[in-house]
């Protein structure tokens, strides 16, 4: 299991194929992940957003979980495997948790409750509830999308609890990161892409990036010479992939990601589940562009 003084490095949320049929593609989703691990990511997200959670059954979570196992395995790699396990029903969170702990998985990812708008009291007894389950939680804070904005202090109570390892942080500035990094409090990964940089300079101890989906070995590399304190380097190679980040998000994602992903052959279809639905043409246009520089 994934321990707080590990939880540091570059994690991957990895996408979801399918086929023309809208059916789970394990098949893509094996060559991916496999990939993934062979260009020395810290760890793969399965069934995250970028992976489409909201459309992806229990069944499919398990047959998800077991192939990312089995391409690691191939892989021959000590990497993570994270499962996201939130929804906005406690009850269900906990049981989707403790299917994660006989998966087998590392930790899981759990989002605070979107929809409902719990108050904050109610948000600190949710995460009681899945850290009690006894697989390591991440909690993830991504405000854009659940409606609701932890306070400083419903983030420091959360980490404080025993089980809870860590924080994705998806906010939209480092204010967060740099308060937590001051307070000394448990490592804060950062999602927000276009913040990576500043967030590791902030004292965010990793990254967990839906864009490295693509170009994975340019996102190991900025983070590695991060690491190996070379700052300079490291601006100089982030800032040469902001452009592809900005293209990413133009969009709903990963619609950008699973389009680059099957023009690389790396998955047979870039087919998403509605109400999602595939980049337009434009966006084409520029992502192409983009691949050809």
């Amino acid at each position: 299991m994934l321990r707080e003084k590990d939880l540091h490095g570059i994690y991957v949320p990895i996408i979801t194929p399918f086929d023309e049929e809208h059916e789970v593609d394990a098949s893509s989703f094996y060559n991916l992940a496999y990939n993934l691990f062979q260009d020395e990511v810290d760890g793969l997200v399965v069934n995250g957003t970028t992976g489409e959670s909201p459309t992806i059954t229990n069944e499919e979570m398990s047959i998800l979980f077991d192939t990312a196992q089995a391409a690691r395995e191939a892989a021959q790699v000590d990497a993570s495997l994270i499962l996201g396990t939130g929804t906005n029903d406690t009850l269900s969170t906990v049981k989707k948790t403790e299917a994660a702990g006989k998966l087998g998985a590392d930790a899981v990812l759990v989002v605070v409750p979107y929809y409902n708008r719990p108050s904050q009291q109610g948000i600190i007894e949710h995460f009681r509830r899945a850290a009690s389950v006894g697989v390591p939680v991440i909690l993830y804070e991504i405000p854009h999308r659940t409606g609701v904005t932890l306070e400083l202090d419903t983030v420091r109570t959360i980490l404080e609890l025993d089980g809870v390892i860590g924080m994705k942080d998806c906010t939209p500035n480092t204010r967060l990161v740099s308060e937590l990094t001051r307070l000394g409090s448990k490592p804060v990964l950062c999602g927000e892409d276009s913040l990576l940089f500043e967030a590791l300079s902030s004292g965010a101890k990793g990254v967990m990036s839906a864009s490295a989906n693509v170009m994975t070995e340019r996102f190991v590399s900025f983070y590695q010479h991060f690491e190996a304190g070379q700052h300079e380097m490291s601006k100089k190679l982030f800032d040469e992939l902001l452009p592809l980040i900005r293209l990413l998000f133009e969009e709903p994602n990963p619609a950008p990601l699973k389009w680059l992903l099957e023009q690389q052959g790396i998955i047979e279809s870039g087919t998403l589940r509605l109400p999602l639905l595939s980049v337009t043409e434009g966006l084409q246009k520029k992502l192409a562009a983009y691949l050809q520089k």
